[in-house]
């Protein structure tokens, strides 16, 4: 049983092998190829266990994945907080 690494969309370790054995090579390619790091969370999460995977399976340094964007969580405002 595979680790699960994404815990908002569920995504395993495994799951992000496969993407990078098929192509991605960068945290954003892998998000596209498995929705690791959308979730509700938008990576908070997930975001450096995924680095760290992407590193090792690579044969990079964490350091030279560069850093991932992600997008902060929509949450309900009141329209008069908003000054």
């Amino acid at each position: 049983m595979s680790k699960i690494i994404c815990r908002c969309e569920e995504i395993t370790e495994d799951e992000i092998i496969e993407a990078i054995s098929n192509g991605a090579r960068s945290v954003t390619e892998i998000k596209k190829f498995t929705r690791a790091g959308m979730g509700l969370c938008q990576g908070r999460t997930c975001r450096k266990s995924i680095e760290r995977i992407l590193a090792r399976e690579t044969g990079r340094k964490v350091e030279d994945i560069g850093i991932s964007s992600y997008r902060k969580p929509v949450r309900p405002t009141k329209m008069g907080s908003m000054k």
